[in-house]
């Protein structure tokens, strides 16, 4: 049963997207450090949060597997008109697996890490009051 989790966690992602995972989680942006820093070890309601997580041929900026919640780090490229199409593809793509995305620029997260913390803390809240409870 583990196994089959962490199978559908990467939703058959590829090995060179795992190559690439891993250069990225090297070479983190300045605003990915920033929040990393407030979500691993669990900091965020307990919930553990992968940092440049494969999923199918995409590479997600934060996965959080329970929720299928995925936090996204926008810097300037993110403004262009291609890139916003090619954002609402892939966002398409993620919802086609349940999964959800939420977003943040670089300039609020290196601006204002309190407001983003307590937005994303909203919506982890919100998605776990819509998890099925386990039978005791």
């Amino acid at each position: 049963m583990i196994i089959s989790d962490n199978v559908s966690m990467f939703y058959n992602a590829k090995p060179h997207i795992f190559e690439k995972a891993k250069m990225l989680r090297k070479n983190m942006t300045r605003a990915e450090e920033i929040l990393w820093e407030q979500l691993k070890g669990k900091k965020m309601l307990g919930l553990r949060f992968r940092p440049q997580h494969p999923i199918d041929i995409f590479i997600t900026d934060f996965y959080c597997h329970p929720l299928k919640l995925i936090i996204e780090v926008d810097g300037g490229i993110h403004k262009s008109k291609e890139q916003q199409d090619y954002d609402i593809g892939r966002e398409g793509e993620f919802e086609n697996w349940g999964i959800k995305v939420i977003r943040f620029t670089n300039k609020e997260i290196e601006n204002n890490i309190t407001q983003v913390i307590k937005e994303t803390e909203h919506v982890c809240k919100e998605y776990q009051s819509e998890l099925p409870s386990s039978p005791l």
